[in-house]
């Protein structure tokens, strides 16, 4: 098997132990276009997004991560972003190129939540490369 599919099925399964979380309702993988290559939605939940809205926040939300990466060098790398709305939170962890979504219940801890996450994600908080 080749790094790059083994790669993916590691962030595939990283996706479905963070899904065991109650208050997630999606994981993914995307890449810098917001295409999901790893994870999804956790069964038995109901989107209150059509397919092409989910998409749409999917490939905004990855044009987000790519821009703050311009201000890397002067503010340090991003460790995560978080938007709070009335009815789901909505973060991101930049990993490299790509960036793993997770949208969860409004009612978390975000920075509680944060740290969850990414250990997780088998990484540390000061972590820039992939493992």
């Amino acid at each position: 098997m080749n790094e790059k599919k083994s790669n993916f099925i590691d962030y595939n399964d990283k996706c479905q132990k963070i899904l065991e979380d109650p208050e997630i309702l999606f994981a993914g993988l995307l890449d810098g276009l917001g295409t999901l290559l790893a994870g999804g939605n956790k069964q038995g939940t109901c989107s209150t997004l059509s397919n092409e809205e989910h998409q749409s926040i999917c490939t905004e939300l990855a044009s987000r991560v790519t821009k703050r990466k311009k201000f890397n060098s002067p503010l340090g790398h991003v460790k995560y972003s978080a938007s709070r709305r009335e009815r789901v939170v909505i973060m991101s962890f930049p990993i490299n190129d790509k960036v793993v979504m997770i949208i969860a219940e409004p009612h978390i801890n975000i920075d509680r939540f944060a740290f969850r996450i990414i250990s997780k994600l088998d990484r540390q908080w000061g972590d820039n490369e992939e493992k």
